[in-house]
C-alpha cells in the first residue's frame, strides 16, 4: 500500500509539471554554457518501460513516447526516455516555460538539422543544445544567452567486441576498417603511436619509453621497452596492454570527431569527414567505476587537442574531453567565434529529484 500511495503522490506531482505556470524567461547578460550528465543504468528497474516508468512517459510528447516504446531492449528505451526528459528539463529549468508548451525545432533540414528550442513568444530567444547517449549515460551541453554551435559525444571504450576482429586482423587491420571516416595520417597515428599505459605492477610506460615496440599491432606478444628501469633492465610486458591503450586512444579520436560533426550539424556522411584531423591526441586517464552506494568518479580532463580541416587549423573551435569512470569519455566542441566561454564541469542530474522540485514549485505558485 505504501508503494502504491507513493506512486499516486508522484503522479499528482508530475501532473503539476504538465500544467505548471510560466515565469518570464531568464536571459543572462553574459552567455553561459551548461553541461549535464544523466545516468540511466539504475533508473526504472524492470523489463518493460511502460511498467517501470509509466508516469515518466506521460511527461513527454506522443512522438517521443512512440520512439521510446519502439526500442527492443530496455536499456535503449531508458536512454531514449532519459534523453527526452533531460532536454525538456533543460528548457523548463533555464527558461521557465510550461512543460507542455515545450517543442523543438531543427535548424536547416527539418528532418536531419540540429535540434534547438525557439521561444514561441520571442523568436530572438534561441536555445542551442546537443545530446549524446551511450551505454546507459546521457550527456547534454547547452547554451544560454547566445546562439552558438555546440557538439557533444560520449563513448564507452569496452562496449563492443572489438577484440574479436583485432585478434584475427591485427589492430592495424581493424583501424583500416574505418578508412571512410579517418584519413591516412590519423589512422597511422592511431596504429603506431601511444601516449601511455600502465603495467600490471602500476608502472606507467610512455610512448617515448617504448621505442619501436610502439609498432606492435598484435595481441598476446611479449614486448620489451627501449628504456630501462631502476635496476638497469628494460620492462617486459604482454602486448595486450599496449593494444588496450591504443584502442582507448582510437575512441578518443572517435569521440572528438563525433563531437565536431555534431557541432557542425552534419552526419558521418559529411564530404569532408576524412579531411577532419586531430593532432596532440591524448586519451584522458580514467576515473573509477561506481561501487555500492558511491557515484562514479570523473577522470582526467584535457583541453589541448588541435583540430584541422583541409589542413587548416580551426582556431575558432574549442574542444575538450573528459573521462568518466573506467570506460567512458565525453568530448565537447564549441564554435568560439561568437563566445569565448569555456565548458563548465559536468553536473550529474538526479532526474526524479529535479522533476519533483518543479512539481513542488508549480503547486506553490
Amino acid at each position: 500500500m505504501a508503494m502504491a500511495s507513493d506512486l499516486v503522490s508522484r503522479m499528482r506531482k508530475f501532473s503539476v509539471i504538465l500544467r505548471g505556470p510560466e515565469r518570464p524567461p531568464v536571459w543572462p547578460a553574459k552567455p553561459r554554457l551548461i553541461c549535464w550528465l544523466l545516468d540511466t543504468r539504475n533508473l526504472w528497474p524492470g523489463n518493460k518501460i511502460d511498467e517501470a516508468a509509466g508516469e515518466y512517459l506521460e511527461l513527454i510528447s506522443s512522438t517521443e513516447r512512440a520512439n521510446v516504446r519502439s526500442k527492443v531492449f530496455m536499456r535503449d528505451a531508458k536512454l531514449a526516455l532519459g534523453s527526452a526528459l533531460l532536454k525538456r528539463l533543460f528548457i523548463r529549468k533555464i527558461l521557465g516555460v510550461p512543460w507542455t508548451s515545450i517543442s523543438f525545432h531543427r535548424r536547416g533540414d527539418p528532418m536531419h538539422g540540429k535540434p534547438c528550442y525557439i521561444h514561441r513568444d520571442d523568436p530572438s530567444i534561441v536555445v542551442e543544445f546537443n545530446v549524446s547517449h551511450q551505454h546507459g549515460l546521457v550527456a547534454l551541453v547547452g547554451s544560454l544567452g547566445a546562439d552558438i554551435e555546440l557538439g557533444v559525444d560520449i563513448v564507452s571504450v569496452n562496449e563492443r567486441d572489438d577484440f574479436r576482429i583485432i585478434n584475427s586482423e591485427g589492430f592495424d587491420g581493424w583501424v583500416d576498417m574505418f578508412d571512410e571516416i579517418f584519413g591516412v595520417e590519423d589512422r597511422w597515428d592511431m596504429k603506431y603511436n601511444v601516449d601511455r599505459f600502465q603495467l600490471l605492477d602500476g608502472t606507467v610506460i610512455t610512448g617515448a619509453q617504448l621505442g619501436r615496440a610502439d609498432r606492435c599491432c598484435v595481441t598476446d606478444k611479449e614486448l620489451i621497452t627501449q628504456a630501462v628501469g631502476p635496476d638497469g633492465s628494460p620492462w617486459r610486458f604482454n602486448s595486450d596492454l599496449l593494444i588496450d591503450a591504443k584502442l582507448r586512444r582510437f575512441y578518443t579520436f572517435w569521440c572528438y570527431k563525433e563531437a565536431y560533426i555534431k557541432l557542425s550539424g552534419e552526419a558521418l556522411l559529411a564530404p569532408w569527414l576524412r579531411q577532419l584531423e586531430f593532432r596532440n591526441v591524448v586519451s584522458p586517464l580514467p576515473g573509477t567505476v561506481a561501487r555500492c552506494s558511491t557515484d562514479g568518479v570523473w577522470g582526467e580532463r584535457l583541453t589541448d587537442v588541435e583540430v584541422l580541416l583541409h589542413g587548416e587549423t580551426q582556431e575558432h573551435v574549442r574542444m575538450e574531453i573528459q573521462a568518466f569512470e573506467e570506460n567512458y569519455m565525453i568530448a565537447c566542441a564549441i564554435n568560439t567565434s561568437r563566445i569565448g566561454a569555456e565548458f563548465p564541469p559536468f553536473e550529474v542530474i538526479d532526474i526524479e529529484r529535479e522533476l519533483l522540485q518543479y512539481a513542488s514549485w508549480g503547486m506553490d505558485a
